[in-house]
């Protein structure tokens, strides 16, 4: 039997990046890209690269090219994380697994390193795997934990819940990480949303134009941890975002989302230095009406726009720029824990 297990980019729509210090955020799946993974019973326990974790390059210039791209690391170390993880996940909580080896395998054509989450997609689609071929059942919320464990504990990256919540629950997700939620439970209060009600949305990249998550979240964390007021006025201000836009939602005032959208980057844009760049990408949007805002650290940007017609004269600006731009397909979610 062959399982294939599939996690889906996400862009954080507001809040963020406030995930990582009990703020609130509210965030969605699309499926216009994937991460799969595939597994199989084999006599040993082997895992298969892809592309990006080759060893042999046509010459210097595109081995050099080739870590300009994707740096020293590939997915396999994402896998090897994912399945250490897992296991002694299995074995804290005493459940047993059988003694069958697998071959595991991974394949992606989300864009790489713009802020849409490929690294934890994989890490999603392997855990996914791993529940289907040995059949146990992991909640959704719990889900999340295990994959920001793989990322934080495991391979030492920096990095917050949100982008792994809503790979766990897919569609539109509001998320609260108050602390004493949090240090209750283990995690925070997650509420699945209405994909309807959102406006026409956008989403543009290009892929030179990304800003390593590590850096951003360290001096952010760096700040934080020094009680720097101005970063935790901040976090209120984005948690404050986040409920605005919920409300809204709710309300059925999805058009008018697109304000709070551009206070979130404005006051990013007032706490941290960016690049001229990705700048350039927030007032290319602006300038046709549309409003925006970074969908993570930076290389790629989410808004709304208010109609068809804008979203033509936006892909009409940017690609001029050598900039793409999608609309958006909300991965479908459900409430039900993952099995």
């Amino acid at each position: 039997m062959i399982i294939r297990a599939t996690s889906y980019p996400r862009a954080g729509l507001i809040g963020n990046p406030s995930d990582g210090y009990f703020g609130k955020t509210i965030s969605f799946a699309f499926s216009n890209f994937r991460a799969e993974v595939m597994m199989y019973h084999s006599p040993e326990l082997e895992i298969i690269g892809n592309v990006t974790d080759h060893t042999k390059f046509d010459s210097f210039q595109s081995l050099v090219g080739d870590i300009s791209t994707h740096g020293y690391y590939g997915g396999v170390r994402l896998l090897k994380a994912s399945l250490k993880t897992f296991f002694d996940y299995c074995c804290r909580m005493k459940i047993q697994l059988d003694d069958r080896n697998f071959t595991v395998r991974y394949s992606t054509d989300i864009p790489h390193g713009v802020g849409l989450a490929g690294s934890s997609a994989i890490i999603t689609a392997c855990f996914r795997a791993l529940i289907a071929f040995y059949g146990v059942s992991i909640s959704k919320a719990t889900l999340a934990n295990l994959v920001l464990s793989v990322e934080t504990d495991e391979l030492g990256i920096s990095a917050g819940l949100q982008d792994r919540v809503v790979q766990a629950y897919e569609g539109l997700v509001y998320m609260d990480f108050d602390k004493t939620t949090m240090e209750r439970q283990g995690y925070g209060y997650y509420e699945p949303l209405d994909p309807s009600a959102l406006p026409e949305l956008y989403i543009a990249y290009r892929n030179d134009l990304s800003q390593c998550s590590d850096v951003v979240h360290n001096r952010l964390r760096d700040r934080y941890n020094t009680g720097d007021q101005d970063v935790f006025d901040a976090i209120d201000f984005w948690a404050g975002l986040a409920d605005q836009a919920k409300d809204r939602l709710s309300k059925g005032q999805g058009r008018k989302i697109g304000e709070l959208l551009d206070a979130n980057f404005d006051m990013r844009a007032k706490l941290c230095k960016l690049s001229e760049g990705n700048i350039r990408m927030i007032e290319v949007a602006r300038s046709v009406g549309a409003s925006a805002k970074f969908t993570g650290s930076g290389g790629a940007i989410v808004g709304t726009c208010k109609d068809s017609e804008m979203i033509d004269e936006l892909v009409k600006q940017f690609e001029e720029a050598g900039i793409t731009v999608i609309r958006p397909v909300i991965a479908s979610g459900s409430t039900e824990d993952v099995r």
